[in-house]
């Protein structure tokens, strides 16, 4: 399949992965402090009597504070959640980072 302008946009989405910090921009931290979960849990499955986090979103700590993964590819996957998630950051103003992804 031909390189085209979209597929490059696609794989460029995909490629990334975003940081939402448990911080806001004014630097307070955000609270309740299980945010996190709260929210990767709304894609999270059980197996075995167990939750468990899908990889394209998930609970994390970065700098030693809760924060939430997002890879790029939810975007293609599940845009509706990917708006709510990106929506709900705006929302509550909480520091987000777009990280590109090395795969190689």
């Amino acid at each position: 399949m031909p390189d085209t302008s979209k597929n490059k946009e696609k794989s460029k989405n995909t490629d990334i992965r975003i940081v939402i910090e448990g911080i806001t921009n004014e630097g307070e931290t955000f609270r309740p402090s299980d945010w996190p979960e709260r929210v990767s849990g709304r894609m999270a499955s059980f197996k075995n009597q167990r939750m468990v986090y899908s990889p394209l979103l998930h609970p994390g700590i970065k700098s030693g504070r809760k924060c939430l993964i997002v890879k790029g590819k939810l975007k293609a996957v599940n845009p509706e959640m990917f708006n709510h998630v990106m929506e709900f950051a705006t929302l509550n103003n909480l520091k987000v980072i777009k990280e590109e992804q090395n795969l190689s």
